[in-house]
């Protein structure tokens, strides 16, 4: 099993979800982070003052898969998520050592 963490631009979650779930995932997590890395922030002007924003908005999911739909969901979350800019965010792979689905107790790919 694998747990796929990316870090997406907040505008391309819609476009990425509805991707995923043609591919046959059935479940993700999303949370509203911020952070940098090539970027390194950008600045605003609000009311006339420049502002630096040293963190970006971005969106992080996670999903676990089995490992043969692992490398089809890389694969979709980076052809929708990008752009060819900077700023179009990271994929991590972990391997998952193990689920447990709490309400019945299935372990493995059978909790996912």
């Amino acid at each position: 099993m694998k747990y796929i963490i990316a870090i997406i631009k907040p505008s391309k979650l819609d476009t990425v979800r509805e991707a995923l779930m043609g591919i046959g995932v059935e479940g993700l997590t999303t949370s509203e982070v911020s952070g940098f890395g090539r970027q390194k922030g950008h600045t605003e002007i609000y009311r006339g003052a420049e502002y630096a924003i040293s963190f970006v908005p971005k969106t992080k999911i996670e999903i676990a898969v089995g490992d043969d739909l692992a490398d089809r969901v890389v694969e979709t979350i980076r052809t929708e998520a990008g752009s060819d800019n900077i700023g179009d965010g990271k994929i991590f792979v972990y391997e998952l050592a193990d689920a447990i689905r709490i309400r019945t107790g299935e372990r493995g790919e059978e909790a996912l």
